[in-house]
């Protein structure tokens, strides 16, 4: 294959060690709209000071209820939408308006593909022109980025004479899906956002996407960003696990850590909802009681407080920080409990049960 004209990837600039992308106190706040005489503003807090960072060829899940801000963040980070207030930097540089890396090419680096298979793509172009349109609007020939087109829907199991001139509505969701996956990396990215990219699929074509997903980490050196409603799922494809709720971070650490030793009570309780096979560990009560609070008006302090069991007087008066839980510098959690000095009195007690 010929070599390429233009560089649709940066190299790694900083070394293994450093963080692909670290985020910092990431703020979206959404206007509501109200009465026509009313003075005061209202926002939805959809994402409010979130920070976080994602290690070189790893993949972050990202976990909460509906409306807890993870597909918000997302689309922060990929510039879908203007973050209110935050940074971004991506292997060691700024990204546009924070100044670095200019943002044509950190959009070259990274790539989303979303839930709906059907309407992330243009009806009115075949699957290889599909693939084949974002190198050419960077640059690249066409006969280049058709051959390219071409490599990559074989590599995602879509033979190129029977796929590469049909349209998307001649495929199933599995195979739209695996077109999407084609389209993100002929750019040849670092950073993939897969916003519950396997929640329309069936359990079978789930499974081989996955494995596909697996495959093409491991060949181009992918970090990815991995949202889901599905815990099974996420505990399959992660190196690491973020817990969001009402907007901010609970909870993150490694997958085995989050998963066998969680230690805030909203992880524990979306953990504890989970379907198991075994009759003797069958979910006997309702993990969580009441809905989650408005998040126009959001309660004081610990966000979780009205619907935690172990709520006392310090959870409404502080906002808990986000600190390293006992012995595990990797595992941070955001609960009073969790802090030796916070005042709660069920601290390390109840977090240790």
């Amino acid at each position: 294959m010929k070599q390429e004209t233009v560089n649709l990837a940066s190299s790694d600039r900083g070394g293994p060690a450093q963080p692909l992308l670290m985020i910092k106190d990431l703020k979206k706040y959404f206007p509501v709209r109200g009465e026509l005489f009313q003075r005061e503003r209202k926002f939805v807090h959809a994402v409010d000071g979130v920070s976080f960072s994602v290690a070189k060829g790893k993949t972050l899940g990202i976990v909460g209820e509906s409306g807890c801000g993870k597909s918000t963040t997302a689309r922060l980070i990929a510039r879908l939408l203007t973050p209110d207030s935050g940074s971004m930097i991506f292997d060691g540089e700024g990204v546009a308006e924070f100044g670095g890396l200019e943002f044509k090419e950190f959009r070259r680096n990274l790539q989303m593909v979303f839930q709906d298979s059907f309407a992330s793509l243009n009806p009115r172009l075949t699957i290889s022109e599909t693939v084949a349109y974002g190198p050419q609007a960077h640059g690249v020939s066409k006969a280049q980025a058709t051959e390219r087109a071409h490599a990559l829907l074989t590599r995602v199991g879509l033979k190129p004479e029977l796929f590469a001139t049909r349209y998307p509505h001649e495929l199933s969701g599995g195979q739209r899906q695996r077109v999407n996956i084609a389209r993100a990396l002929a750019f040849e990215p670092r950073l993939v956002i897969l916003d519950e990219a396997v929640a329309a699929l069936d359990k079978s074509v789930q499974a081989q996407v996955l494995n596909l997903l697996q495959e093409l980490k491991a060949e181009h050196d992918l970090t990815y960003l991995f949202i889901s409603h599905d815990l099974h799922v996420v505990h399959y494809i992660s190196d690491e696990v973020m817990v969001m709720y009402m907007g901010q971070v609970v909870e993150m650490g490694p997958v085995e850590d989050i998963y066998g030793n969680s230690r805030h009570p909203y992880t524990r309780a979306l953990l504890s909802a989970v379907p198991s096979m075994d009759p003797a560990n069958r979910t006997q009560h309702t993990p969580l009681s009441g809905d989650p609070p408005n998040p126009i008006n959001p309660p004081s302090g610990c966000r979780f407080r009205e619907r935690c069991p172990h709520a006392e007087t310090v959870c409404a008066a502080q906002v808990p920080a986000l600190m390293a839980a006992a012995g595990n510098a990797a595992h941070t959690v955001a609960c009073h409990m969790n802090n030796p000095l916070s005042g709660h009195t069920q601290t390390l007690m109840e977090v240790a049960a």
